[in-house]
């Protein structure tokens, strides 16, 4: 059951934690505790001093301390950031073994606490994580909430609205699938003001866009060594959406009794969770790139100990 205190742990402090933290600070939310843990303990002291030094000038003031695993049981979100990050050159699914192992024994002590929240997965590869953590969790499919392609899908409303010279938040469009290498773009749903994009851009434009949009984290990685701003701010329109019950349609990944395993797809997300995945109307094209996509995940689940 849900405490209904909006109080969120982070776990992991490192670029994609910390960003996550100060990105909250930076708005007003719903949120009004926020606990960083990692297990370097004084990197998540330091982060929560840095991050309360801007309460005084922030919209919003927001509690902030450092903790351990035991102050996950009165929680509302668990957000899961730690693990090891991408290196230049490495796929998300290189990092699965490492971050497996990680994972396990985060998940025992957050649940050890009494936690009964809902876990919001951001370490790669996600969708398996996130399968993973609906495992050794032990709680109900629709409390356990991956990212997903929803930066996919912010990369992609960009990328569209740079074309056709709108507003992004006006293009309704989504990458789905596995966050990584066999996403694809849902072209024949995707629209602006309710005209498709397929009738407004050309076969190879359209093409140009969905490779750039699967292969722009690795072009940020080999620039800058990692993405954490991104993630960040999509974690947090995620964590409202969760906390206000705003009941909005998010690509997040989670459990899809069909498939038996957890991929990004248009899902309403409020308080409870994820309340449904959409029953859409694919092309048969999109079917296939869809199966090819959990065939990938499963393959990976597989590959681990559980």
């Amino acid at each position: 059951m849900l405490m209904d205190n909006n109080k969120v742990m982070i776990v992991g402090t490192g670029n994609v934690g910390a960003s996550i933290a100060y990105a909250l600070i930076n708005q007003r939310t719903a949120v009004n505790e926020i606990v960083l843990t990692d297990i370097i303990a004084k990197d998540a002291e330091g982060e929560a001093m840095d991050l309360r030094d801007a309460l005084a000038v922030a919209p919003s003031f927001i509690k902030i301390k450092n903790g351990t695993y035991k102050d996950a049981k009165d929680c509302d979100v668990v957000v899961i950031t730690a693990g090891a990050a991408q290196k230049p050159g490495e796929t998300r699914m290189h990092l699965l073994k490492k971050n497996a192992n990680i994972l396990k024994g985060m998940i025992e002590q957050i649940m050890a606490s009494g936690f009964d929240g809902i876990f919001l997965v951001v370490t790669n590869p996600v969708d398996v994580l996130t399968f993973l953590t609906m495992k050794y969790s032990g709680l109900p499919a629709e409390k356990v909430i991956g990212s997903g392609t929803v930066l996919d899908s912010a990369r992609l409303k960009n990328r569209i609205a740079s074309y056709l010279n709108v507003n992004p938040k006006s293009v309704h469009a989504h990458q789905i699938g596995e966050h990584g290498d066999t996403e694809f773009t849902l072209w024949s749903l995707a629209d602006v003001g309710g005209q498709k994009i397929t009738e407004m851009l050309p076969v190879k434009i359209r093409e140009d866009i969905s490779n750039y949009v699967k292969n722009e984290a690795y072009d940020i990685i080999d620039k800058k060594g990692a993405t954490f701003y991104g993630i960040a701010a999509c974690v947090v329109q995620i964590l409202n959406c969760i906390l206000n019950d705003e009941m909005r349609v998010l690509p997040v990944s989670s459990y899809d009794d069909f498939s038996g395993v957890s991929y990004g797809f248009p899902s309403v997300v409020g308080r409870a969770g994820v309340i449904r995945r959409l029953d859409l109307k694919i092309s048969e094209k999109e079917g296939i790139m869809l199966q090819k996509s959990i065939n990938a995940i499963e393959k990976a689940i597989k590959s681990v100990k559980i």
